[in-house]
């Protein structure tokens, strides 16, 4: 069994994992902070995009790896991959700590519990064979 979509959707959050833990760990090389956020508004907004990537990022994967290894149809797959990289994508720019209306967090929220729902409908379709 592969699990090619899947993994393509995978592929396509490395870079964006990547960039926001190198944001975080730069600021904490740079004020010497090992643990927690020093009391910096910066560093915590930092933690908190990255944290609220690996909040949701995971969880979805592994929706998308039972949905796809139980014969989901790619459609499925795609639609609740694309809407986690948008999502992804989107949330970073909308999490500000001044600003907690910003929309583009509403973006990254909203397409990450529509991708939740599109794998939760593919896989009561499987279990209960409608």
């Amino acid at each position: 069994m592969t699990l090619t979509t899947t993994t393509l959707y995978a592929i396509a959050l490395i870079p964006i994992w990547l960039v926001l833990w190198i944001r975080v760990t730069s600021i904490r090389s740079a004020i010497g902070c090992s643990i927690g956020d020093a009391g910096d508004m910066k560093l915590l907004q930092k933690i908190r995009q990255h944290g609220n990537f690996i909040e949701w990022v995971p969880l979805i994967l592994l929706l998308m790896i039972l949905a796809e290894a139980q014969g989901t149809d790619a459609l499925w797959l795609h639609a609740a991959g694309a809407l986690l990289v948008i999502g992804r994508l989107a949330h970073p720019f909308g999490l500000k700590i001044d600003n907690a209306g910003h929309p583009l967090r509403y973006v990254g929220n909203g397409t990450n519990i529509l991708a939740v729902l599109v794998l939760t409908v593919a896989l009561v379709r499987i279990v209960t064979g409608l």
